[in-house]
């Protein structure tokens, strides 16, 4: 479980997964189309999450300070917890990481139980994101 308090404002948890040594501008503009592309304005997220290796990897944080939210991060084993909720599951990232998906189960995990994800993984040459909303009532 998360500790990100929602509202209405703020609903939506971007997950991002990447390689070591990705470029931040790579992943912040893959950051952006996934939000364009579900018309989700920067003001309605909540949260960044990832897999805990990446917490201290450059472009996972120069997204969360470009969106200036805060990030979370999760180990291999809860993020695995989420593989039924995923779009996209792959038998490649398990066997790197331990997991199905980092993008999608990240955003999952940080967003709770019953969020639901408003965009499924998209990729770009060395990273995933994706977008989970809070199971706050989406009118």
């Amino acid at each position: 479980m998360s500790d990100i308090s929602f509202d209405r404002a703020r609903r939506y948890v971007l997950g991002l997964g990447c390689e070591r040594g990705t470029s931040p501008a790579e992943v912040l503009a893959l950051a952006i189309e996934a939000l364009d592309v579900a018309g989700i304005r920067a003001a309605e997220l909540a949260a960044i999450a990832s897999i805990d290796s990446r917490r201290l990897e450059p472009a996972i944080l120069a997204v969360v300070a470009h969106f200036s939210v805060p990030a979370v991060f999760f180990g291999a084993p809860r993020l695995e917890e989420e593989t039924p909720r995923l779009a996209n599951p792959s038998a490649i990232v398990f066997a790197r990481v331990g997991c199905h998906g980092v993008a999608e189960a990240a955003a999952l995990a940080a967003a709770g139980p019953d969020a639901d994800l408003a965009v499924a993984k998209i990729k770009s040459a060395h990273a995933t994101v994706a977008v989970a909303c809070s199971g706050l009532q989406k009118a």
